[in-house]
């Protein structure tokens, strides 16, 4: 894992401050590694295997130091990864949409993102780490604007799409992000030839030439593309959509035989794909 965090932050940026590359990504292959073997991530750590932080955010180029858009973190996975390797001199920015008045109960914890979501952090990573910002979409102060380096959508674009909120989030990444900031995408991925009656959102999962078309039609250009979260093993065609794998398991009792053979699955396969905004 640290060769591969070094080898992607050395490639990234030729120069952060004053400090020549390889000094840059020992610096940040250093920060990863503390961050990743805190002990507030131990109910955290075992889909490490499955979502692979660190080369994630390496393939993404995030570094100490950046503004990050994290859109819709929900329990904060990332969240308690990424504040506290953003270090002191950090921003991170908790988005989450404008909620329908329908949408109620579960939906109720990404209301209010300004007001609750800072001590929200606060409680999962202490006083250390990024300063932490939370605004919905419809409610993005001006002195947000234009200040994000990375805006980052981990496995959302199917509620982004089936909810209503694709327009106004991708209008919203445009004004965040630096002229030359980029988005980072994970998303369940489809099969290529799935039929569009199963791709529209209900099931998780998107087919990535879909994904990439729609990024392209808000501005946004196709940097790269990686396999680091890809799951061969998921033929991505549940009934119950991805909600049969790991960690949801629908219609597996706890200890049945039908977990042990989505176990061996794993969790669901997955698009990795990096984006930069375009005039």
């Amino acid at each position: 894992m640290r060769l591969m965090l070094a080898a992607a932050l050395a490639s990234a940026v030729p120069f952060f401050g004053a400090l020549p590359v390889t000094a840059m990504a020992q610096q940040a292959n250093s920060a990863m590694t503390e961050v990743l073997a805190h002990p507030r991530r131990q109910a955290d750590r075992a889909r490490d295997q499955h979502r692979h932080p660190a080369e994630t955010l390496a393939f993404f180029q995030v570094q100490p130091g950046m503004t990050v858009v994290d859109y819709m973190p929900a329990g904060g996975w990332y969240t308690r990864v990424i504040v506290p390797y953003l270090g002191s001199n950090g921003t991170y920015i908790a988005l989450n949409p404008e909620l329908h008045p329908s949408l109620t109960g579960y939906w109720d914890m990404y209301r209010g993102t300004a007001e609750k979501f800072p001590a929200q952090a606060r409680g999962w990573v202490g006083d250390g780490g990024a300063r932490v910002v939370g605004t919905n979409t419809n409610d993005v102060p001006d002195a947000l604007v234009g200040t994000a380096d990375r805006f980052l959508i981990f496995r959302e674009i199917h509620n982004m799409r089936r909810l209503g909120w694709l327009h106004d989030s991708l209008l919203t990444a445009r004004k965040l992000l630096k002229d030359d900031g980029m988005i980072g995408v994970v998303q369940h991925r489809a099969k290529a030839d799935a039929p569009a009656a199963y791709t529209l959102g209900e099931n998780g999962y998107q087919r990535e030439k879909d994904v990439i078309a729609l990024f392209d039609a808000y501005g946004f250009d196709l940097v790269s593309k990686s396999e680091i979260n890809a799951n061969p093993k998921d033929p991505a065609n549940w009934e119950r959509g991805v909600w049969t794998l790991p960690p949801n398991y629908n219609g597996a009792p706890e200890g049945s035989d039908r977990r042990k053979e989505l176990d061996a699955i794993g969790e669901s396969d997955r698009m990795t794909l990096l984006f930069r905004k375009r005039a």
